[in-house]
């Protein structure tokens, strides 16, 4: 019987589970859990599992990673008859998001300030550039949610088989700004910047999330665009449908994010391996900067 070791490194707390790295740290990077799931059992499995096609583990070919996987606390579930489980947020309906999802608000805010307080940990240790923050399924609308509420540029940002809550409403309030400037045209005088700056589509989109959950936009920047996205999604994901992610990759985009999209045929509702783990490695070379093993 093959016994499968914790990673070397790794500490358990009661809510988040930490592998340290094997070398000087240098980067960190803050990956959630989905529905049901925990930061240990999740950040185990993707160290384990997610190996590139020339048989390196992301250990290897980060070596100077710090891994931080959070856990959500356990609440009641709409979608599974009330049942307890972690969620970072309570959701009605997997297959659209979007029903009932004022049962939403409480537990994004909540967990928001959550995750980006272990976001600030990270950032004061290797700086902006060098944090990674993504998740998988719920995890990834979770850190999206997250992402828009940043006011700095990450190194990157990876959401896998997932989805962006509130994307229908965020389209609304996009869509509207297009309505009434067309033509791209500035909506005040260009002697006064920050008015106009307060109209491009990040700030609105940013405007509505933080009107919902609670916050200001006053040092909002449109340098937090600069964070690089990738989304990857299975073809045949019957939990959460391509077309959700495809939202979320539309909505983004038309915030203003530069955002990589890649769908893989056959893929259920998990990452594929080898492929989408070397399309995330090419990514973090390409877009965000980062060493990659031998690059």
């Amino acid at each position: 019987m093959v016994v499968s070791a914790e990673p070397a490194g790794a500490k358990k707390s009661a809510s988040t589970y930490i592998v340290e790295p094997a070398s000087t740290h240098s980067h960190s990077l803050i990956l959630l859990h989905g529905l049901g799931s925990n930061g240990k059992d999740f950040g185990a499995e993707l160290l384990e599992t997610a190996i590139s096609s020339d048989g390196q583990s992301l250990q290897q070919l980060l070596p100077g990673a710090r891994f931080v996987f959070p856990t959500a606390k356990r609440h009641r579930s709409s979608a599974f008859s009330r049942s307890k489980l972690t969620q970072w947020f309570d959701i009605a309906s997997l297959d659209d998001p979007s029903y009932r999802q004022f049962t939403q608000l409480e537990g994004l805010e909540e967990s928001l300030h959550e995750v980006l307080e272990i976001l600030n940990v990270e950032v004061g240790k290797v700086s902006a550039q060098n944090v990674l923050l993504g998740g998988l399924s719920q995890g990834m609308a979770m850190s999206a949610i997250c992402l828009l509420y940043l006011e700095f540029p990450l190194g990157g940002f990876i959401g896998m088989s997932g989805w962006l809550p509130y994307s229908k409403d965020l389209q609304e309030v996009l869509n509207h700004y297009t309505e009434n400037n067309p033509f791209g045209e500035e909506p005040f005088d260009n002697t006064d910047s920050r008015k106009s700056e307060e109209q491009e589509p990040i700030h609105k989109a940013v405007e509505y999330m933080r009107d919902l959950l609670g916050g200001d936009c006053q040092a909002l920047s449109r340098n937090a665009l600069a964070t690089p996205i990738f989304l990857g999604h299975g073809a045949a994901d019957e939990k959460i449908v391509p077309e959700l992610g495809e939202n979320a990759c539309r909505t983004l985009r038309d915030i203003g994010f530069k955002v990589l999209w890649r769908t893989y045929q056959d893929q259920g509702h998990w990452y594929k391996v080898p492929e989408e783990i070397d399309d995330i490695l090419a990514f973090m070379g390409s877009e965000m900067k980062w060493p990659v093993g031998n690059n």
